[in-house]
This record gives C-alpha cells, sequence and structure tokens, in this order.
C-alpha cells in the first residue's frame, strides 16, 4: 500500500478561535505530527484558522491543493459556531446533508441519553455531500472524509480516537526516524560541526534545541531520516565530533 519512493506530506489546520485567543491549549499538533510519521507521512504546514467560514474555505483550498492530505481539528461539534463542515462543504462546491449513517449512529448512541437526538445533536451528522465517515468509538459522533481532507474533532482524546480508527489506512512511506544526542555545549560552539556533519551526511537533517538548566548551557541535537541506519551513524559520528570539541555527548538527549 505505501510508496516507499515517494515522500509523502500533509497540513494540518487548527480551527477555533479559542485556540487564537489563549483560552484553549492546542494539543493536537504532536499527536497529530506522530501519528502521521508512523503513517510515513510528513506534516509539513499547521495554520491556525478563527471560525470564520469564508477563510477556512480558502485555507482547505489551499492545503489540500499543496500536500497529499489535509487534516482539519475542531468545528464539529453541536453549537451555531461549529462550522467547519459548512466551510469544507463550500471548499469542495457542494451542499451540506444530513449523512443517513451517521444519523443512525447518533439516534443509537442517545437512544437511551437524557433528551435523545435534539436538533443541535443531530448538527454532528451533517458532512459535505458525498463524504465519508471517520468511526468514533470515543463519543459516537464521528469525523469525516472529504477527497483528501480528514475532519477531526477538536477535543484532543476524540480526534486520538479518529485517528486510531484511520492507522494503517492511509498511503504513505517510510517514517521518520529520529536521533537524539545530548551536550553542554552552547550553540554558537558548535554551530560549525553541526553543519560539517549535516553536510556530510546527505539525506539527514540535524536540528539544535538549545535549552538552559543547571546553571549550564546546552543543546540537543536531533538527527533525522528516513534512512534508520543513516540516522544512526550520523549519530555517533556526531557524538565523536562532540567529544573531539570537548563537549560531553549523552546519547538520548538531556
Amino acid at each position: 500500500m505505501n510508496d516507499q519512493t515517494k515522500t509523502w506530506t500533509a497540513g494540518l489546520a487548527i480551527i477555533g478561535d479559542e485556540i487564537l485567543s489563549g483560552r484553549t491549549q492546542d494539543k493536537n499538533i504532536a499527536q497529530v505530527a506522530l501519528w502521521l510519521n508512523d503513517q510515513g507521512i510528513r506534516l509539513s504546514e499547521v495554520r491556525v484558522v478563527p471560525d470564520d467560514l469564508a477563510r477556512i474555505a480558502k485555507t482547505v483550498n489551499e492545503l489540500r491543493t499543496t500536500y497529499d492530505y489535509l487534516f482539519t481539528t475542531g468545528g464539529i461539534g453541536p453549537t451555531h459556531d461549529d462550522i467547519t463542515v459548512d466551510a469544507i462543504a463550500a471548499a469542495f462546491g457542494v451542499p451540506v446533508v444530513v449523512h443517513p449513517t451517521a444519523r443512525k449512529i447518533l439516534e443509537d448512541y442517545y437512544r437511551d441519553r437524557p433528551g435523545g437526538l435534539t436538533e443541535a445533536r443531530l448538527r454532528m451528522a451533517r458532512t459535505p455531500d458525498g463524504a465519508e465517515l471517520i468511526p468514533n468509538l470515543t463519543s459516537g459522533a464521528p469525523g469525516v472524509r472529504m477527497g483528501n481532507v480528514y475532519i477531526l474533532a477538536g477535543v484532543p482524546n476524540i480526534a486520538a480516537a479518529m485517528l486510531e480508527a484511520l492507522t494503517g489506512k492511509l498511503e504513505g512511506g517510510r517514517p521518520m526516524v529520529s536521533i537524539t544526542v545530548g551536550a553542554r555545549a552552547p550553540e554558537s560552539d558548535v554551530a560549525d560541526l553541526l553543519r560539517e556533519t549535516e553536510e556530510s551526511n546527505p539525506g539527514v537533517a540535524i536540528g539544535s534545541y538549545p535549552f538552559f538548566k543547571d546553571g549550564r548551557y546546552g543543546a540537543n541535537f536531533v538527527i533525522r531520516s528516513e534512512d534508520g541506519a543513516l540516522a544512526r551513524r550520523t549519530g555517533d559520528q556526531l557524538a565523536s565530533r562532540l567529544r573531539e570539541a570537548g563537549f560531553e555527548p549523552v546519547d538520548g538527549g538531556i
């Protein structure tokens, strides 16, 4: 199913005024990025978008045509400001419909719950016309797939359940392998060493992440590659060069 020669990419749109206002701290970026890597897909861009139909639709059309996949989180609940489905329908130029299978799922879910399937709850059965459903074993209301766009809940544990339902279902390449080497070394002292190590190992990228702990500066250096053996060799080479420069490397980071 997976093309090991292609780098598969995805964009992510985080939707919600509450994220932009700072009232809610996003927890979905990290879990989506990690899940995508396990599927052999690289998260290449993230945007945070307000609850504005036109701006969501514009973002969706830009990202879904730029990357192999687009994931969205947020805005698919039962309230009036949950407009992600409407915006994505507008992006595709199709109407919004009540998906019959989604309606049945919600009818069953709310049958023995107070209030039953209200009009507000029925909003969670709305999808762009022609969409497919993403199972949700956590809270009933399904996610939605429209073309290469995957519409997930904003609540992190529900989004995680939807991702779990998609595991192994998307075409991807080789997962990115990461090796971390730490050292009590100021970045400026090892900048050239890092650049030279990366340049001498095509197919790897080295990121430097500085810290200040216990009154001392240091950094963790993360080597990433689709080739696990190459990443490990580069990590060993970097550790050796750090030691030669007078900085004791720590495998796995500090």
